[in-house]
């Protein structure tokens, strides 16, 4: 897999495409159900499962079991992560699925507050640990899996179909919305209609499940397996040896403050009747979603210029800029402005914000070895993903409804964070021409830029073949 001198390179190409497959369609299965919820948080939760006699405590609350979520990750993340380095990537993925899926399903079926007072929240909030720590393997198994079956020299690329898969899976959340809210009135909607995108996960489980069980194992860690080197304890390995590049991703990871602005905080910043913006449940869901068809159109095209420039300056361009026209996205909902808002989603999140979301799923476990890369990748980003979930509830504290110059306050701490992830990216080792059965090592020595692309230009050519 590291050169095309295999003789059985078209098998290999195969499986590239076919993990690739697996991987973006079954994050985008499992991120749809995550981000229902997502979005049911800032739209009708807070009407539906707390109590109505302060709007601002009720949104607080609602969007603190968003976050919540994010608590059970690094949990999730060491659990999960040491099964998919000790019994392989497409284990644990399946693993996820299944997880996700009843959880999801689970919360269809809720009865409201008005039905069982504060059993309601209480229910709600651990199946949201649940889906937590479900989703806590999935990014991180997915992207291990394409990284260690794809070509060298088209890491990058091949592996930002992890994330196109993610965003594929939010374009689907807020499509299943947007009729609803669209054709609906309120009244039934909330009594029932918002059910309907929960209840449908049984269909992602069972689509999940045809798809993730055909996928092989990869040869790196079927080689592990085969030679023992399968370690009995991957994440004490991965605290002893990897713990600096741990944290680097633990940093990177505060990126997610970006998705955080537009699709929550911005949703209920936008939706919520106690901000007094004023814009219908049907309109706000149509400015992510455009985000979002664009990002699905850009993340190729950045992970295959990572494979060409290396992997950090897209992620310190991205994350800089993104920080910065977050001003401009909180600022367009202000004024009630649709088109600028819509534009100013475009560029953040559509466009931008890939520099560092097409990236990271090639970025992150390029850091790390075989023996550990999955419980490295899942612990550090899922703590730091953890950290950023909890800031819609920080943001609607500092900037409740009725705060003067909400977009300046919340711009300005996501700004910062940004800062903090470009610097940490900088820092980190450029491993895109460090081959993969080298990768994790504190001394690896990347092949020359003559030889590496040579060896991309005949992978290209060699994959438009088998193409053909």
């Amino acid at each position: 897999m590291e050169t095309n001198a295999s003789p059985d390179a078209h098998a290999h190409r195969s499986q590239a495409r076919k993990a690739t497959a697996s991987g973006w369609i079954g994050s985008a299965l499992e991120y749809y159900d995550f981000f229902i919820y997502a979005q049911a948080a800032a739209l009708i939760f807070p009407q539906l499962f707390f109590p109505s006699g302060n709007p601002k405590i009720a949104i607080v609350a609602s969007l603190a079991t968003y976050g919540v979520g994010y608590v059970a990750r690094p949990i999730g993340a060491v659990v999960l992560g040491h099964w998919g380095d000790t019994h392989g990537r497409k284990n644990v993925l399946l693993v996820c699925m299944f997880l996700m899926g009843f959880s999801t399903m689970a919360v269809g079926f809720l009865p409201t507050y008005h039905n069982i007072g504060m059993f309601a929240p209480l229910l709600l909030v651990i199946l949201r640990l649940v889906q937590g720590f479900a989703v806590a393997g999935e990014i991180s198994g997915a992207s291990s899996m394409i990284l260690e079956h794809a070509p060298f020299g088209r890491r990058g690329y091949y592996a930002s179909f992890t994330l196109q898969g993610v965003q594929a899976g939010q374009i689907l959340a807020a499509a299943v919305f947007l009729p609803l809210a669209y054709y609906m009135d309120e009244s039934s909607f909330n009594s029932w209609g918002w059910r309907i995108p929960f209840l449908l996960s049984s269909v992602v489980l069972i689509a999940g499940y045809i798809i993730r069980r055909e996928v092989e194992e990869t040869p790196a860690f079927a080689k592990e397996d085969s030679t023992g080197g399968v370690p009995k304890s991957p994440i004490a390995e991965a605290f002893r040896y990897n713990w600096q590049d741990m944290i680097r991703v633990v940093l990177c990871s505060l990126m997610n403050v970006i998705p955080v602005v537009a699709t929550i905080f911005g949703a209920a910043y936008a939706v919520q009747a106690s901000y007094g913006i004023g814009f219908s449940k049907s309109v706000y869901l149509w400015i992510p979603v455009v985000g979002n068809i664009v990002a699905v159109l850009v993340i190729p095209y950045v992970g295959n210029l990572s494979d060409r420039i290396g992997r950090r300056l897209p992620i310190v361009v991205g994350a800089l800029g993104a920080g910065l026209l977050s001003f401009g996205y909180l600022y367009a909902i202000s004024i009630r402005n649709v088109p600028l808002a819509m534009v100013m989603s475009v560029l953040m999140w559509g466009i931008i914000y890939q520099g560092y979301n097409a990236i990271f799923p090639s970025f992150y476990p390029e850091l790390f070895p075989t023996r550990s890369r999955v419980s490295a990748m899942a612990i550090g980003q899922n703590i730091g993903t953890t950290i950023t979930a909890l800031l819609p509830a920080l943001f609607a504290y500092v900037a409740p409804p009725g705060s003067n110059n909400i977009p300046m306050t919340i711009g300005a701490i996501t700004f910062a964070i940004c800062i903090v992830s470009a610097i940490t990216a900088w820092t980190a080792r450029e491993n895109f021409r460090v081959k993969l059965s080298d990768l994790g090592e504190p001394n690896a020595v990347p092949i020359d830029k003559h030889s590496y692309d040579a060896l991309r230009a005949e992978t290209m050519a060699e994959s438009k073949k088998v193409l053909a």
